[in-house]
């Protein structure tokens, strides 16, 4: 049983008193290890309740710096931060509500020559990015290395979430095989996003990774969760494990990570 001081039967009692959790539960929320790809919009969120809640080992790779622009949504930065690299200024906030926390910074864009690396210590990866590329090289590297991926996204008022676990459940790749084409996505830039939308599914995002931690409920392994702000309603559907999937099917025919050319994403 994890030894806990009076200064930590106090932060997280709240916790230890519901049966779900307890204190060992807590242990385990002490023992994770999480990495967060993206210290933006949706990992400002992600960051600050999985710090709070006492997630011991929390990654952040993100190679941007903190503009004023940010500051309508990415809730983790403040006008202070402004120039700062965001993973930086997300282990500050961090450290600012939980000193338990070691954070683990990269500043550094992912590629297929340090994914792995950086991915090798985390259990799971939540991915807060914003570009098609990245969303494929981080799917892959989890498919190759038994990680799980808890995905999000966002745009306008809309967002939505999932939790990619394969061999348990399809990946990205079985819902979108090949990034679109340069272009056919507008970006956040041209047409906008509620600041206050990241906010709720990065915060969901958070709970898939609480109850993974814990073995408790049902994660979204399988599931699509679609939430749109301006009818406040939440659809769920159904996704099914591609057995034609080019990394994850039967007879796979990507078996390396690929680094697509970048081209404009999603600024969140």
């Amino acid at each position: 049983m994890y030894d806990f001081t009076e200064e930590q039967l106090e932060r997280y009692s709240r916790h230890i008193i519901l049966p779900e959790v307890g204190g060992i539960g807590q242990e385990k929320l002490l023992n994770a290890r999480v990495l967060l790809v993206g210290a933006g919009g949706l990992g400002s969120p992600i960051a600050l309740y999985l710090g709070a809640a006492g997630v011991g080992n929390i990654g952040i790779i993100d190679f941007d710096n903190v503009d004023l622009s940010n500051l309508q949504r990415q809730v983790i930065h403040n006008q202070d931060d402004v120039g700062k690299n965001k993973a930086d200024s997300a282990k500050e906030s961090i450290a600012k509500i939980n000193p338990d926390v070691k954070v683990t910074v990269f500043k550094e864009a992912l590629s297929s020559e340090n994914i792995e690396k950086v991915f090798e210590n985390y259990d799971i990866i939540i991915d807060g990015t914003d570009n098609f590329p990245t969303r494929y090289l981080i799917n892959d590297a989890c498919v190759f290395n038994n990680k799980t991926n808890i995905h999000g996204s966002i745009f306008r008022f809309e967002g939505q979430l999932t939790v990619f676990k394969t061999p348990e459940g399809p990946c990205y790749r079985c819902l979108y095989p090949e990034p679109p084409p340069p272009g056919m996505v507008p970006s956040c830039q041209e047409g906008g996003v509620l600041g206050i939308l990241p906010g709720t599914v990065g915060v969901l995002q958070a709970v898939e990774a609480v109850k993974l931690i814990l073995g408790i409920g049902k994660p979204l392994i399988g599931k699509l969760l679609m939430y749109d702000s301006l009818s406040a309603s939440l659809r769920k559907l159904n996704l099914r494990k591609n057995e034609d999937c080019p990394v994850c099917g039967k007879n796979p025919t990507i078996t390396e990570l690929i680094d697509y050319q970048e081209f404009c994403g999603i600024q969140r």
